[in-house]
């Protein structure tokens, strides 16, 4: 789709939606500024790869559609017209090879993200893209859009807008939530915003804490319903995070929100058979220690024991089938979620049903909204990355119709 007449549109959000918004809008022939609050563009992209930037996975629509749970048709078509494959060759343009892990998982060959964002702003300037930092998005002034700058208030008009401000996580990084009031004073319906891809809190007791906080749980099943996964989890001071963990945390958020208790079972060693488990555990103790006894008998040590002794009552110690039983399924009772500010990512958002087929606010004719800041949520694995690039492409293209109905 393009346009005539260069319309000039303004995108609020310098990340991965509000940039591909931006390319998109540029390719159809509109002006385009881009205001972010911060100093520099895709400062939470730059923090997603820290660890090696996951930018999308490698399995089969019919498997990755799937992970988007209840929000799986709101972003169905936005993934027909923009996903894995197509994020990837969009890569590969940038000149940024990748390469897909044991996992499933893609990966840049590099494994960071800061090459990729500098190539993209590199070629988005080169297309005529302006990027306005440190704006910060107040709301509207009657028709106008409000922004603090460093030299003042700033009013902008803009033939078309696409909001794309993230959602609540990582507030340092920009996506601070403050939009909230500003769309809800509008009368535009927003899910209240929750921690997704998050930590949870355990009762540790103070001498667990104290030794195993920072420590990794390598290699364990873990089990909620009839939801298994093999991974790794962190005990923190406050409790448990880690990939493991997230995979489980949309359901024990909700579970915990509607006054259930969220329980997961540890399986702590998938590689042993429960009778034969319970075989060697009825050995004598003899003169071992309760260390040495799960050690030579159990393959457990360090963090391991230490969640069976934290978790499990004493006698059940001095019985071998409720013990191995327990090293199989040792149930990890959850309290609450962690706040939104330390989750990797938030649920909720502006409502679909506020929106068109375009991405549109319906009582807001030529404002559109992408990626985090709609209602939905994902789990880790490149799905939330996926989303927010094919969500901004959706906004931008939905914008460019629009304009190009107008004209």
């Amino acid at each position: 789709m393009t346009v005539k007449g260069n319309p000039k549109v303004a995108v609020i959000g310098g990340g991965p939606a509000g940039l591909m918004a931006a390319e998109t809008l540029l390719a159809g022939g509109a002006r385009v500024d881009l205001y972010d609050a911060m100093p520099s563009a895709g400062r939470k992209f730059l923090m997603a790869g820290r660890g090696g930037l996951n930018i999308t996975h490698s399995e089969p629509s019919d498997q990755f559609l799937p992970r988007y749970g209840r929000h799986r048709a709101d972003l169905e078509s936005a993934l027909a017209q923009f996903g894995p494959d197509d994020l990837r060759s969009w890569v590969h343009c940038l000149g940024i090879e990748t390469f897909v892990g044991t996992s499933g998982r893609v990966f840049p060959t590099e494994m960071k993200a800061a090459p990729l964002l500098r190539a993209w702003l590199r070629r988005l300037r080169h297309s005529g893209l302006t990027l306005h930092m440190r704006h910060r998005w107040l709301g509207w002034d009657e028709r106008s859009l409000m922004f603090e700058t460093p030299a003042g208030p700033l009013a902008v008009n803009a033939e078309a807008v696409v909001l794309a401000l993230g959602g609540g996580s990582w507030p340092k990084l920009g996506s601070d939530g403050a939009w909230v009031k500003m769309l809800s004073a509008r009368g535009i319906a927003v899910t209240p915003l929750q921690s997704a891809n998050c930590g949870f809190d355990v009762a540790w007791s103070e001498h667990f804490r104290t030794k195993f906080a920072g420590q990794p749980v390598k290699a364990v099943i873990a089990r909620v319903g009839d939801v298994t996964r093999k991974g790794e989890f962190v005990v923190t001071e406050t409790g448990v995070e880690g990939g493991l963990i997230y995979t489980f945390a949309a359901a024990a958020r909700d579970t915990l929100a509607a006054g259930g208790k969220a329980i997961i079972h540890l399986d702590l060693a998938p590689a042993r058979d429960l009778k034969a488990l319970v075989q060697a555990l009825s050995r004598p103790r003899g003169k071992n220690s309760l260390a040495n006894y799960l050690r030579k008998y159990a393959g457990l040590d360090g963090v391991k024991a230490g969640l069976l002794r934290e978790l499990l009552p004493p006698a059940d110690f001095d019985a071998p089938a409720r013990l191995a039983a327990a090293i199989k399924a040792l149930p990890v009772p959850l309290k609450a979620a962690r706040p939104v500010t330390e989750a990797i990512s938030t649920a909720g958002g502006v409502a679909f049903a506020g929106l068109d087929a375009n991405l549109m606010l319906r009582t807001l004719p030529g404002v559109f909204c992408a990626g985090e800041m709609l209602d939905w949520e994902a789990p880790t694995g490149g799905y939330l990355l996926t989303a927010c690039f094919a969500g901004g492409r959706a906004a931008g293209a939905g914008a460019l119709k629009w304009l190009a109905s107008k004209a």
